[in-house]
């Protein structure tokens, strides 16, 4: 349950990715079927969800520590 809460943002960012991923697939998708990603809804999410975790991961948001130890 730690590790849910540690890494929350990042599995949101997953779970958000994955859904525009699939959301893509569905809505605009592939006209002619040769596409690598978005020809098959399966790799349009995964995409969609690395994508998104990436992107979460790119932003810091840990606290920041008040006290620096310099007065």
């Amino acid at each position: 349950m730690n590790l849910l809460i540690k890494h929350k943002w990042t599995l949101l960012g997953i779970l958000l990715g994955s859904v525009a991923g699939y959301l893509y697939w569905n809505y605009v998708g592939c006209a002619n079927g040769t596409c690598m990603i978005t020809s098959v809804w399966y790799r349009s999410t995964a995409y969609g969800a690395l994508m998104g975790g990436l992107l979460v991961n790119s932003f810091s948001f840990q606290k920041k520590n008040k006290s620096s130890g310099q007065d």
